[in-house]
């Protein structure tokens, strides 16, 4: 028996955070334990339910994705799926992330 992969999804635009739950709850695996529209609202959830994996817009409101993602790192390292528009091959963002 697999076990069940956790995932928060971390993204300011609501039609993002519902499409992407909507897909990542279609797999038979994996369980979507929240949303959160910022980073702050994330680590308040996260804080309470820590997930297996985190899926990671980074241009957002009050803490962009990049700070997020080493916050995250220095407390607690989680795999993090970096979903963005910016991210380009080779672009800094990506390389940041």
């Amino acid at each position: 028996m697999s076990k069940t992969i956790r995932v928060i999804v971390v993204d300011d635009s609501a039609v993002v955070r519902q499409v992407m739950s909507e897909v990542l709850r279609s797999a038979p695996d994996i369980e979507v334990i929240a949303t959160a529209s910022d980073p702050l609202f994330a680590l308040d959830k996260m804080h309470k339910d820590w997930p297996d994996v985190i899926t990671l817009d980074i241009e957002m409101p009050r803490m962009d994705g990049i700070s997020f993602l080493r916050k995250i790192k220095a407390e607690r390292p989680t795999p993090v799926v970096v979903c963005s528009t910016l991210t380009t091959r080779g672009g800094e963002v990506s390389l940041q992330a």
